[in-house]
């Protein structure tokens, strides 16, 4: 994030302005962002080995044999929960408490929306240790603290310090490590392999893992490969190699968001952030990768510009400065910040230091889990990755000099956050996304249509969108082995449950099972054939748990043409033992735990005539299109029936986008609360398939219009006209548009 530098103008002339602009965009052009390398450092006592975010660097992901390397092959620990404490060393206040604010709320939102899909750190589970256990999106915030313990004497010499009044001094990694130890001891923290320590230091201190003059690694070191912009590392003195409760785990995030719009600073001191962002990459181009490039002026443009007086000059270049390379990062302000200046925005570059810290240290703690043969860690494998974007402008704000983009929405706090690598998408092509913001688990399959008692039918879990599909188990003998998630079938008659691996189907139908073809795991479920004895309909229920742990299922009805069951009493038609009945149960309120397809199991009013069939699919994916044209829906009747559709929205984000509607009543337990913003009336005279379109109105569309991908849910309620006792069904699905 850069903001701008904002001056006085009898400070600043039009002709510096105008210099400063164009080195602005120089320095843009040519900035690379950062990631973390396992680095062993020669400190002059004992080499400390760190997990580097090194300044300067040009990686990209492009599924490169160096990233298909990336494996923890001895099986060294990884974090299966987090205990995260912020610590602000500084006994100057300089760090100004609204980046405190923001930093201290970010990491409040990582524990609040702790164990959920929708973001980076989700993505983590899919790697184990020696435990075969997940590192599992399982993070408390213990707080904040600053400490105003004064600064030793300093180790080591600042390689380019702040003017005098503005530095303050070069802190070596032994004097952080001493300071940490202190801390903890005053204030009897818990230590161990599952708490991180965040130590944090302001404006015009310099880090060094190295000591004296000749200090290399330093965070400041002007133009090299060994400089850096945040490392973690662990203090583990009685067992190094897999730590225990004396294990102290610890990130280093020094100052390195610059000082544009920090009027604390002086002029000279107001600089651009170093290259620990997304250096420029605009996540709209094509690839998404591409950096993005200055606009060459033709001969002519160049004439034209030349005949402009010099304010004609400056105001072409400071609109051309918003649309040319610069910054992808939300500023999270509005306005001016309490000090009247711009500079709230720059804790923004030191949140995503700490989001790629927090997943580095959680999937290699001890610099001996997971990397690749490079020595890289999660985060460098998808280096400058940060899309698909879910809101934001990517043009330049005209005070901050940086766009306004988000890729990850916690507790109410928008961020632009290195996304975070998916070795699953290695190891299965489908989703086979390598880069990732989150995760999907959204069982499914197609119920097949009305069938007669006694015919083989088909149900195809693989149709399934499940992100983390593919992880790597340890064996007692110290080799490693695949593992995929796990399908387990419920066909709604009675039958033994049918429970295997995904990808691999059994060569016997249910309820048998078999051992499945090399190199699948057995037993094997991911597609299955059934037959039902009776008629009747039953509800089919697929259970998907990923590689992570996370579990979701979706329920769909089969309706068989045929006798119903015998009754367990003597003379009565009915179900026997413990058989379901030929009509639906009632709902039990499960639903797909993310993705698309759930749906919920038809609502029984009384006894009688089963309730009605019904199916209901979104076929818009654009939501540019939906916008416009509105939301196409299919659907399916088996009878005469009334109801509606109703589209609905998670209440949080409607208060974030200012969407106003009735709320939804009776979803299923654990849903989200939500809002009605879409809804249109069904009425059908005989079974059959139509499709209906709802449209949006003005505010709600011009709301959604902001965002680049929004998810919604459809919900279907029909009544059917029996004279028996009429009986409802409800249809829930998941909806995900994208611009």
């Amino acid at each position: 994030m850069l903001p701008v530098m904002i001056v006085p103008r009898s400070l600043f002339s039009r002709r510096l302005a105008l210099a400063f602009s164009a080195v602005i965009l120089f320095v843009l052009a040519s900035s690379a962002p950062a990631g973390a390398v396992v680095t062993e450092v020669a400190t002059g006592l004992a080499n400390k080995v760190v997990g580097l975010q090194p300044r300067n660097t040009t990686q990209i992901f492009e599924g490169t044999p160096t990233a298909a390397s990336f494996e923890n092959s001895a099986g060294n620990p990884v974090l299966h929960s987090t205990n995260t404490y912020v610590i602000y060393w500084d006994p100057t206040d300089s760090y100004h408490g609204d980046w405190q604010h923001l930093i201290n709320g970010f990491l409040h939102g990582v524990g609040a929306k702790s164990g959920s899909a929708g973001n980076v750190f989700s993505v983590d589970a899919q790697y184990t240790d020696k435990s075969n256990l997940p590192a599992t999106y399982r993070s408390t915030f213990r707080g904040a603290y600053t400490d105003t313990t004064g600064y030793p004497p300093p180790e080591c010499t600042d390689p380019e310090p702040l003017l005098p009044g503005d530095a303050i001094t070069c802190l070596t990694d032994r004097q952080i490590q001493g300071e940490l130890q202190s801390f903890i001891s005053q204030h009897s923290l818990h230590t161990g392999m599952g708490t991180i320590f965040y130590l944090l230091t302001p404006p015009g201190v310099t880090t060094c893992i190295d000591k004296g003059a000749s200090a290399s690694h330093c965070s400041d070191k002007p133009s090299s490969a060994q400089s850096f912009c945040s490392y973690h590392a662990a203090i583990s003195p009685t067992n190094p190699e897999q730590g225990d409760a004396n294990t102290i785990l610890y990130a280093v995030i020094p100052w390195s968001a610059g000082g544009l719009g920090n009027y604390h600073l002086r002029l000279a001191d107001q600089t651009p952030a170093y290259d620990c962002q997304d250096g420029g990459f605009d996540p709209s181009s094509t690839p998404i990768e591409q950096k993005e490039k200055a606009k060459e002026k033709s001969t002519k443009e160049e004439e034209e510009f030349g005949k402009k007086t010099t304010e004609e000059k400056n105001k072409q270049l400071a609109a051309e400065a918003l649309e040319g390379p610069h910054q992808e990062e939300p500023n999270q302000l509005s306005g001016t910040g309490p000090e009247g200046s711009y500079g709230t925005g720059l804790a923004d570059v030191i949140i995503n230091q700490i989001a790629v810290e927090q997943q580095n240290t959680v999937t290699d703690p001890l610099l001996n889990a997971w990397q690749d043969s490079a020595h890289n860690e999660s985060t460098d494998e998808c280096r400058n990755f940060f899309a698909p974007v879910l809101g934001g402008s990517v043009t330049a704000n005209e005070h901050t000099k940086a766009g306004t983009l988000f890729n990850q929405s916690l507790d109410g706090g928008n961020y632009y956050l290195n996304m975070a690598f998916n070795l699953a998408a290695l190891q299965l092509p489908f989703p086979g996304v390598a880069c990732m913001g989150g995760i999907d688990l959204a069982p499914s399959f197609t119920a097949p249509n009305p069938v007669n008692a006694g015919d083989i039918v088909g149900f195809d879990g693989m149709e399934s969108d499940i992100t983390l599909n593919s992880a790597i188990n340890f064996t007692s003998g110290g080799g490693t082995t695949p593992t995929y998630p796990k399908f387990t079938w419920d066909f709604g008659d009675g039958t033994p449950k049918v429970s295997g691996y995904a990808p691999g189907a059994a060569t016997v139908n249910s309820p048998g099972a078999s051992p499945c073809a090399a190199p699948w795991l057995s037993p094997c479920a991911a597609s299955t054939f059934h037959a039902y004895q009776y008629g009747g309909t039953y509800q089919v229920t697929l259970s998907v748990t990923d590689v992570g742990g996370n579990t979701g299922e979706i329920t769909k009805p089969v309706t068989v043409v045929g006798p119903p069951p015998p009754s367990s009493e003597p003379g009565k038609e009915g179900t026997p033992g413990a058989s379901p009945p030929a009509s639906p149960p009632p709902a039990t309120g499960s639903t797909a735990a993310a993705g698309t397809g759930a749906t919920t199991p038809g609502t029984t009013a009384t006894a009688g005539a089963p309730s009605p069939v019904a199916s209901a699919a979104v076929a818009s994916t654009s939501l540019a299109k939906v916008l416009r044209n509105g939301l196409v829906i299919r659907y399916s009747v088996n009878e005469q029936v009334t109801g509606r559709f109703e589209v609905l929205l998670d209440a949080g984000t409607a208060r974030r986008l200012g969407i106003h509607g009735p709320r939804a009543a009776g979803l299923p337990a654990g849903s989200p609360a939500s809002i009605v913003v879409g809804k249109a009336i069904l009425v059908t005279t005989k079974g059959g398939r139509n499709t209906v379109k709802i449209l949006f109105g003005k505010h709600t569309a011009a709301r959604l219009h902001k965002m680049q991908r929004v998810s919604l849910a459809l919900r279907m309620i029909v009544r059917n006209a029996s004279s028996q006792g009429s009986k409802s069904t409800t249809v829930l699905s998941k909806i995900t548009l994208h611009r």
